[in-house]
């Protein structure tokens, strides 16, 4: 399904910073960035990835910080406060 028609479905582009703990150095984390467009605020497509990544790989997860915002959005309407002439 292509980006635009996702974002009328209501879908957000959603940006997940990844903290996972090293298999080799479980002391040190390691930092990886998801991003895809997902569902606010249950984030199916994100949870299958979590879920993917608990089952399938060696990094033990540390946390998980999610953010997303909508692309497509209704016009806004500003007035200005200040009027200027040029004479």
């Amino acid at each position: 399904m292509s980006g635009l028609i996702r974002q009328l479905d209501g879908y957000r582009l959603t940006t997940a910073e990844i903290l996972y703990h090293l298999p080799d150095h479980p002391g040190l984390l390691q930092s990886f960035i998801w991003q895809e467009y997902d569902m606010a605020p249950s984030y199916p497509v994100l949870r299958r990835f979590l879920d993917f990544w608990q089952g399938n790989l060696d990094g033990k997860l540390h946390s998980v910080t999610v953010g997303s915002a909508r692309l497509i959005t209704p016009g806004s309407l500003r007035h200005a406060n200040v009027s200027l002439s040029l004479h």
